[in-house]
């Protein structure tokens, strides 16, 4: 099976001023294959930030190359990386970021009006994402009606919308108390066993344990700690 996510030996170098440089990222190797489950966990400043940007093409390597969906990155232009963003990469924050005067229905469906899908089709469709995340007689909510892990939900049904092959989630249970989290670790886990890619950035070892496999950075170097039996 060919990877959803291949990164060949990505480095990433910042210039910190006329003579300084910071590597965030050093020879960074990985493969992800689709319907996988992966955490990458690290500290804070470890280059997790950096690695989720290059995945989510939100910014691009100093070196290496890195293939998405199996197309080349490098290849694209600032157009062509948005476009590949739009289509394959569904994104999850800590925070919801959700629209307070849009019902959950409306907030979800956002999404298809950029790209001029008509009204009923939105409707229809973020109706299907909604009860696809158990959310279904939440619909016509607005966010200071749900809880947040009923915001997080509707922000998970939004990243799906427009049905990409990957779902990259930035520490999603940050803002949620343990067990409200463990419901939304359980429900990617439930994704990926209807087939999604899901990648989970994380500096907690114990949400990280929720995956098939977990990659450790630290120093902007990536190593592979641990991978479930049987996964």
């Amino acid at each position: 099976m060919s990877p959803v996510i291949e990164l060949n030996t990505i480095s990433k170098v910042y210039a910190a001023g006329t003579a300084a440089e910071v590597v965030a990222l050093d020879q960074v190797s990985a493969r992800i294959l689709r319907g996988e489950f992966v955490a990458i966990v690290g500290p804070s400043g470890s280059g997790k930030s950096t690695l989720m940007n290059i995945i989510g093409c939100l910014d691009t390597p100093s070196s290496g190359s890195y293939r998405c969906s199996g197309v080349d990155v490098a290849d694209l232009d600032a157009s062509a990386r948005a476009e590949l963003r739009r289509t394959q990469i569904g994104f999850v924050f800590q925070g919801f970021h959700l629209l307070p005067r849009m019902t959950a229905l409306e907030n979800v469906a956002l999404p298809l009006t950029y790209v001029g899908v008509p009204k009923a089709q939105r409707r229809e469709r973020a109706a299907r994402a909604l009860q696809a995340v158990g959310l279904a007689d939440r619909a016509e909510h607005r966010p200071n009606e749900l809880s947040g892990g009923q915001q997080q939900r509707v922000a998970i049904a939004r990243a799906l919308i427009n049905r990409p092959a990957i779902l990259l989630a930035d520490e999603p249970t940050g803002a949620l108390d343990s067990h409200t989290g463990e419901e939304i670790l359980a429900l990617f886990e439930q994704l990926r066993i209807a087939g999604h890619t899901v990648i989970l950035i994380t500096h907690d070892p114990a949400v990280a344990d929720h995956a098939d496999r977990t990659l450790q950075i630290h120093d902007g170097h990536l190593v592979e700690v641990e991978s479930k039996e049987g996964a």
